[in-house]
This record gives structure tokens, C-alpha cells and sequence, in this order.
């Protein structure tokens, strides 16, 4: 969610209040060198010349002149990085809807605590970092490929190996790592605000998103000319039972001198003749099936295929929600 639209001309007047006319704070007239580490090492010809520009800022602030007090107090700063300059920055910000650098420069005005700041100021710059950082969303960023080049929004953000965190606005936003011979690794992203949302970029090569998939179960081919082979080893086994069958009808005959042969003379050859039909028939079944898993085989080939980045392996994560008197979990698939 962005910021609030710009605020009503007396909430800017009570904004503009809350600026900070000296760049001293309480300390002011009554501390040392070692007590000021804000000042420490500018020189007095700096400090007189950040106070004219800091005061020139002040006075475009007060007349709502925001875009020339932002670049007073940028000269200011220049000069002299003091945390009340900081402050007063920020607060000009907050009406060109800038939330992020209004949290960097709520930060360094901060850094040294309440004293180059009215106590009153230190708590209404932490107040309002606090609120800036709920309506921003965080990201934490890395990348171990050595070389490559991190970018949000088509801006730098490092070379990895590397690592970024720190605040957005919320919304879309295009995350991508890329480096000469690796296919670009684009984790585009809806950033929420108060959430922090952690990204692990990684690269591939194209041989490392190349798959292979087979129309079939690798096995399923060699299974269907094993029952081929089987039903041929089958056919054969009858074959040579029919030659036995044969081979008895013509003992038979050539026993009692070529007469007409009796009943159990003639099952032999019947027998005989089924045995052949049937085995002649399994031949040619065995091997249409034989052919047919050949066929399969061929045509089972490995066809190789194309991933995206991040689909080498779905993941599964799961978050526990715990309440008063509730439990419950959450399970998030990634494909």
C-alpha cells in the first residue's frame, strides 16, 4: 500500500512545525568536540556553510516549497552529514512521497540518539520510522554464482556473491540475476507491505534445464516383447509335442503293415494337428507382440525438454499457526 496522499495544509504546518531550527539540539553551547561525534573532523568553514544551506532549506520548508528544500538540505549534507539535517530532510520528503528515502534519512538522523535532536523530534522521527516500515515491504536478496549481476527493476543492486536487504515499496517487482552463458534467473515478485520476502537466486546453464522425459515406463517396451518371446517359446514347446504326436501315428500305421488305423492310432495324429495349428498360430501372435514392443521401444525414446529456472524441484513449505485455544498450518507449493 503506497504511503497517504500529501496532508491537508495544517497537517503540513504541524509537520513543518516539528522541523529542527538548529543543528546543536540540546547540546547546543554546552558541549565539547568529544561530546559532539556528529561534528567530528568538519572543519568550522563546513559547519558555517551547511548551517546558511540548512537554513535557506528551512525557510523554502515552511513555505511548502518541498523540491528546492530537498536540494538545500542534499547541499547541506554535502558539507556536513548532521542528523538534524537529516531529519528536516525527511520531513520534506514525506510530502514528494518518497517513503523509502524517508526512512533512510529517519535513519541516519537517529543514529546518534536524542542528543544533536530535541527529545521531542527524536520521538516523532522514531515514531514515524516505524511507521514508514509498516507500509514498506523488505527484502532479502542473494545470490552465491560468482559474477553475476543482481538487479531490481532493472537497477544494480549487487555482484555476487553477494547479498541485499532492505526496504521497497510494495507492488510488483522484477528481481533478475544474469551472467554471460547462464540463462537469467527472473524471480519477479508482489511485494507486501510489512512483509519480508527472501529470494535465493540461482543460475543454470541450458544443459542444466534440459530434461527427458519418455512417452512410456522405460520398461513397459522390453515387458511387451518378453511376452512376445514368451508366447513363441509357448508355440514352440507345442511344435514339438505335435512331432511327437506325428512321429506315434506313423509307428502306428507302419506296425500293422499300412491298415486302417485305430482310434487311439488316429488321436495321435489329431492330436498331432492341433498341436501344429496351435503352435503355428502362437508363432504368429508371439511375433506381432515381439514386433509391436520393438516398436514401442523406438518409439519410447527419451524426448528432451526444457525447465524454467526455480522448477528443478517443487518445494513445499509449511508455516504453523498457533492462537489461543487454535492451531493450525499452512502449506505453500511451489511447482
Amino acid at each position: 500500500l503506497p504511503l497517504p496522499p500529501p496532508p491537508a495544509p495544517k497537517a503540513q504546518e504541524a509537520r513543518q512545525g516539528q522541523a529542527s531550527d538548529t543543528l546543536e539540539g540540546s547540546l547546543a553551547g554546552s558541549a565539547g568536540p568529544e561530546d559532539r561525534p556528529w561534528a567530528k573532523g568538519i572543519s568550522q568553514a563546513d559547519q558555517d556553510a551547511s548551517l546558511a544551506l540548512f537554513g535557506e532549506g528551512n525557510a523554502l520548508l515552511k513555505e511548502s516549497i518541498f523540491v528546492q528544500a530537498v536540494e538545500k538540505y542534499r547541499q547541506a549534507l554535502a558539507r556536513w552529514d548532521h542528523p538534524a539535517i537529516h531529519y528536516n530532510l525527511a520531513l520534506a520528503l514525506m510530502n514528494l512521497d518518497q517513503p523509502v528515502e524517508v526512512h533512510e534519512h529517519l535513519v541516519a538522523a537517529l543514529r546518534f540518539g536524542p542528543a544533536p535532536l530535541e527529545k521531542e523530534k527524536f520521538e516523532y522521527a522514531r515514531n514515524y520510522k516505524t511507521l514508514v516500515e509498516k507500509q514498506l515491504a523488505r527484502v532479502d536478496i542473494t545470490c552465491a554464482t560468482p559474477g553475476a549481476t543482481v538487479t531490481m527493476d532493472g537497477q544494480p543492486l549487487f555482484v555476487a556473491p553477494g547479498r541485499y536487504e532492505g526496504l521497497v515499496r510494495p507492488g510488483a517487482h522484477s528481481i533478475v540475476a544474469t551472467m554471460t552463458g547462464f540463462v537469467p534467473s527472473d524471480q519477479s515478485r508482489t511485494l507486501l507491505p510489512g512483509e519480508t520476502t527472501t529470494l535465493d537466486l540461482k543460475l543454470f546453464t541450458s544443459d542444466d534445464l534440459i530434461r527427458y522425459k519418455r512417452r512410456w515406463s522405460a520398461a513397459m517396451p522390453w515387458l511387451v516383447m518378453g511376452a512376445g518371446v514368451a508366447v513363441a517359446g509357448g508355440s514352440a514347446f507345442l511344435h514339438l509335442q505335435s512331432r511327437d504326436h506325428f512321429r506315434a501315428f506313423e509307428s502306428g500305421i507302419a506296425e500293422c503293415g499300412g491298415c486302417v488305423p485305430p482310434v487311439a492310432v488316429a488321436d495321435e495324429r489329431s492330436q498331432g494337428n492341433l498341436m501344429q495349428t496351435g503352435a503355428i498360430a502362437g508363432y504368429a501372435v508371439g511375433g506381432a507382440v515381439l514386433v509391436t514392443g520393438a516398436v514401442l521401444a523406438v518409439l519410447n525414446q527419451p524426448k528432451p525438454y526444457r525447465i524454467e529456472p526455480g522448477q528443478e524441484a517443487a518445494t513445499v513449505q509449511v508455516t504453523p499457526l498457533l492462537g489461543a485455544g487454535s492451531g493450525g498450518a499452512v502449506a505453500t507449493f511451489r511447482f
